[in-house]
């Protein structure tokens, strides 16, 4: 078997051949379709590719992939001997990536299907659209507080009726004008989110994993289809641990020697985006009844709130990822609220009405004594949950046995 190092930049690729033992260079080869196929046609069906993730690393992928035997991509930030090399050259680098590989100690990234990848592209932009509008309506705020305006009366101050007060305001001329232009380009940028909204749903419509997360409270439309794009095969993971780790919400560790060990903030090592909305999910369950708010409201008590926000969603990440690999719904589930959230995924796709049709799948939720019975069940388990852990005391440290004693005098 043959090994491939490549130093991937953004025209080219340092190319290093490892082979019985032996590195040699294979010159640069150019990161083009037509120019990959020439140096794919030259590689051996038993070969390996290996090389770090990088912005263009699908499509290297692809184009080298029907090629040789495995690509392998590798986590740059956890290649710990390209990182700190006090000597670094691109023919290092490759030479260095091919010999983790060839030894078994490369840390490799999982390389998503095809759908998970144009799943990922769209949620991410998304995710810039939501950001670019959060820009500009703070952006207006800023001008309201510059000219010493009170806030605005209604919930929603980019709503029809926040805007007919915005309208009001007394403000110069060239800051009515800044803010007309803001709220011009807050409406194309909801336009434009409103398209992939309808993309998303239609790719997800019928998805059972959606249909899943969307039983867990909290749990709406966007932050399903964002869960599934982030992790994609549930299978790979094989924990709940391990996908706590993925999304980065697993506190830091310290420990060395005899000392205790030290827990700090999350590692936020992962998938960022996916980590926010789970935090975003958590502060939506803290606010329904159930054992999730329960949690909640006792790590609230002890920590605060930000910090009871991050453990809900870690513990959120953890029933996700049981929902997912029994392939159950959520135990708490709350079946008119569900098939609420289901009527939304319907709506957003563009589903149409049947017309003459009063009753949908969502109609029960209208009902006051279906909601009702529904909130009291859940507040039942979340009763439940507190005589649980009600009990619980929190543990000090593990005292010294008379080896550790006698060890460290």
């Amino acid at each position: 078997m043959r090994v491939i190092g490549l130093d991937v930049h953004r025209t080219f690729g340092e190319v290093v051949y490892l082979e019985d033992g032996q590195c040699r260079s294979g010159g640069k080869v150019g990161l083009t379709v037509h120019e990959l196929a020439e140096f794919g046609e030259r590689l051996c069906a038993t070969d390996e590719v290996v090389l770090e993730a990088t912005g263009n690393t699908a499509a290297i992928v692809h184009a080298l992939a029907p090629h040789v035997a495995k690509v392998i991509i590798a986590n740059p930030l956890q290649v710990r001997a390209i990182a700190h090399a006090r000597v670094k050259t691109d023919k290092i680098d490759a030479t260095v990536l091919a010999q983790l590989h060839a030894s078994g100690f490369l840390p490799s990234v999982w390389m998503p299907d095809a759908d998970t990848e144009a799943l990922r592209r769209q949620v991410a932009r998304r995710s810039q659209l939501v950001r670019h509008k959060t820009r500009l309506k703070n952006e207006v705020q800023s001008v309201l507080h510059a000219h010493l305006i009170p806030r605005c009366p209604f919930t929603d101050l980019f709503g029809k009726r926040g805007r007919a007060w915005l309208a009001e305001q007394p403000l110069p001329i060239d800051e009515q004008c800044a803010v007309e232009q803001r709220l011009r380009e807050i409406d194309r940028l909801s336009e434009d989110q409103q398209v992939i909204d309808r993309a998303l749903a239609q790719a997800n419509l019928h998805d059972p994993r959606v249909h899943r997360l969307l039983t867990i409270s909290g749990v709406n439309v966007t932050v399903a289809i964002s869960l599934i794009a982030a992790i994609g095969q549930i299978d790979r993971f094989a924990s709940p641990q391990k996908l706590v780790s993925y999304f980065g919400l697993n506190p830091s560790v310290r420990q060395s020697g005899l000392a205790p060990a030290r827990h700090g903030h999350i590692t936020k090592i992962g998938r960022a985006q996916a980590r926010g909305m789970l935090v975003e999910a958590a502060w939506a369950a803290a606010h329904t009844p159930g054992p999730l708010r329960a949690f909640f409201l006792r790590i609230r008590a002890r920590r605060g709130m930000q910090i009871a926000a991050v453990a809900a969603a870690r513990k959120l990440a953890i029933i996700t990822w049981h929902v997912l690999t029994k392939d159950e719904d959520y135990d708490w589930v709350r079946p008119a609220l569900t098939q609420k959230k289901m009527r939304a995924l319907e709506l957003q796709s563009g589903f149409k009405p049947t017309p003459g049709s009063n009753r949908g799948r969502a109609y029960d939720y209208n009902l006051a004594a279906v909601r009702a019975s529904e909130c009291a069940a859940s507040e039942q388990a979340e009763r439940a949950y507190e005589r649980f852990v009600g009990t619980f005391r929190p543990k000090g440290p593990r005292p010294k046995s008379m080896a550790d004693l006698r060890g460290s005098a």
